[in-house]
């Protein structure tokens, strides 16, 4: 086979930031905004990866499209890992670090023993892929679980997090660039861009009284996704034009490089996009009056701030819960799911305790009045312990 993966220029990096958000944010918008649940979204995303990499393994050369879908998937698949890990089964992201860290470790030796190379300039035969996707999915992973323990346990926030993890990653090119730091260096910056990219994106989507630009989740994603298919697109032709010419662009040089002028043209003008499209639309969300506010009742928490959006809602859950109307109660408190998932970057780091206490609760009040055959004793139960640790926070 011809080298299955793509050459690494500074589109590549850029492609693979992007992608990184992307996957993110959709993977949330599934699971709560459209309200399939981890369970449901973790099982139609692993679907949908297994069938993408059947393709990608089928092909006998890189093609472009099928890869960096593959990317996409698989950055949604490391995401989910993790976050079973940590909410599902309550693992400490210092166990699920080194767990990860301790696998891809494991996947680089088996690799280099077979191999004697863990070279991505020649991913060329089917035994060669299967490691590299295999390192790809703990990357993936094993970025996630750094990324949010460096968050949660120096309280970094996303502004923080996005110049501390974007100056690694820039250290981590420069290393790059010398022959003997080559592969170990492409590999801590991939790692590095699955924190970076989350950082990046946060900045973006979160709301301007958290710190971010205010964009949401939906045009955030939206915009990195149309820079993608743009460069994906570019990327398509040049390697449909170099096979036609009789050459495999991204296997001429042994050694790797941030790219050729023109990637690096195209590079530049997708962040120029980014900044630019995203800038943009931050000023004008910013810009737009504000709606006549609803009776607010305020709640304010010493560490994690203002709590009064969440407060109103909850007030309204527990009047409809305290009524008998359930299925009222559990349209409303869907309104406080998106709304504390879409808070969460902003305000975690603040407090990772305070933070994982209202979470709980909140997963109480959802789940009771999400059972099959909810009783309004028991969400009721759940409404007031939830009600109790707002209180408790406001202290």
């Amino acid at each position: 086979m011809a080298n299955k993966v793509p050459l690494v220029t500074a589109t590549f990096w850029v492609i693979k930031i992007l992608s990184t958000t992307v996957g993110e944010t959709f993977a949330d918008y599934l699971t709560v905004n459209v309200g399939l649940g981890p369970v449901l979204t973790d099982g139609l995303v692993f679907v949908v990866l297994a069938a993408a990499l059947v393709l990608q393994a089928s092909s006998p050369r890189y093609t472009p499209w099928t890869y960096w879908l593959s990317v996409v998937l698989v950055s949604i698949s490391g995401t989910q890992i993790t976050d079973f890990l940590t909410d599902t089964l309550g693992i400490s992201l210092y166990v699920s670090t080194t767990l990860f860290a301790v696998l891809l470790a494991v996947v680089f030796t088996v690799w280099y023993r077979q191999e004697m190379t863990l070279s991505i300039t020649a991913i060329n035969t089917p035994r060669r892929e299967a490691f590299y996707w295999g390192a790809i999915l703990t990357t993936f992973a094993l970025g996630t679980a750094a990324g949010d323990l460096a968050t949660e346990a120096l309280s970094l926030g996303f502004r923080n997090g996005a110049l501390l993890f974007g100056g690694a990653f820039l250290v981590t090119l420069v290393l790059w660039r010398v022959e003997a730091w080559q592969v170990p260096a492409f590999w801590a910056a991939y790692i590095l861009t699955r924190p970076l990219g989350a950082a990046v994106g946060d900045l973006l989507t979160q709301d301007h009284s958290l710190g971010g630009l205010g964009l949401g989740a939906t045009r955030t994603s939206v915009l990195f996704f149309a820079v993608i298919v743009v460069l994906v697109a570019r990327e398509q032709v040049v390697a449909g034009r170099a096979r036609r010419a009789g050459s495999h662009a991204e296997g001429k040089s042994g050694r790797a490089s941030l790219g050729r002028p023109a990637d690096l043209v195209w590079a530049a003008a997708g962040i120029v996009v980014v900044v630019g499209v995203g800038s943009g639309m931050s000023a004008g969300a910013a810009g737009q009056p504000a709606g006549a506010p609803a009776a607010v009742k305020q709640a304010s928490s010493p560490k994690l701030g203002d709590l009064s959006s969440f407060a109103v809602i909850i007030d309204d859950v527990n009047a409809l819960t305290t009524k008998g109307d359930l299925a009222g109660a559990k349209a409303r408190i869907k309104d406080l799911e998106v709304a504390w998932d879409a808070a969460e970057a902003g305000l975690k780091p603040r407090s990772p305790s305070d933070w994982h206490a209202l979470d709980g609760a909140i997963d109480g009040a959802l789940t009771a009045l999400r059972a099959d055959s909810p009783t309004q004793a028991r969400c009721g139960a759940a409404m007031k312990t939830l009600e109790k640790t707002l209180k408790q926070l406001q202290a």
